[in-house]
């Protein structure tokens, strides 16, 4: 079931990196939000975002550049 539902767009708009405030980016294929400043990705379960920071997955700087890349 998990990676099936979406995230309400208007949802992705207001949520922020409870760590950094800053913007998050929707990882559809992982069901992850990225925050590419603080490095985490944070788990959406069931269609719902986790935003704890103890939750959250870091992610290295190779990885947060090739995922920023548009598809080819």
């Amino acid at each position: 079931m998990e990676g099936s539902s979406e995230i309400d767009p208007k949802l992705l708009e207001i949520l922020v990196c409870p760590l950094t405030k800053g913007s998050l980016r929707y990882d559809r294929e992982a069901q992850e939000l990225i925050s590419d400043e603080a490095g985490l990705a944070y788990p959406i379960r069931d269609g719902i975002p986790v935003m704890l920071v103890d939750e959250a997955r870091r992610i290295d700087d190779d990885e947060a550049s090739t995922k920023r890349l548009p598809p080819s």
